[in-house]
């Protein structure tokens, strides 16, 4: 199942766009990370079942200097990801 989800707390400007680019890759997951606005960090990703869950889970922490207090479901991940996962601006 596909991965649609919006991270909250200090996750930007700690490198996390970079974080979540290099760990997709690595986990043959295609898709994109952006920076929100609001502070926050949006990333949608399709691939197989468990990279998903192990990229899910690496979210959760983040990168060094990242406090990731919540990862929020954000509904329908969007159409045609790219592949390989890359960071939108």
């Amino acid at each position: 199942m596909p991965l649609h989800v919006i991270l909250h707390g200090r996750v930007q400007g700690v490198g996390f766009r970079w974080f979540a680019r290099a760990r997709a890759r690595s986990l043959g997951i295609r898709g994109w990370v952006r920076n929100r606005e609001d502070g926050d960090v949006e990333i949608a990703a399709d691939g197989d079942a468990s990279a998903l869950e192990a990229f899910r889970r690496l979210l959760r922490d983040g990168p060094p200097g990242a406090d990731v207090r919540e990862v929020r479901d954000a509904g329908q991940t969007p159409e045609d990801l790219p592949n390989p996962f890359t960071i939108l601006r």
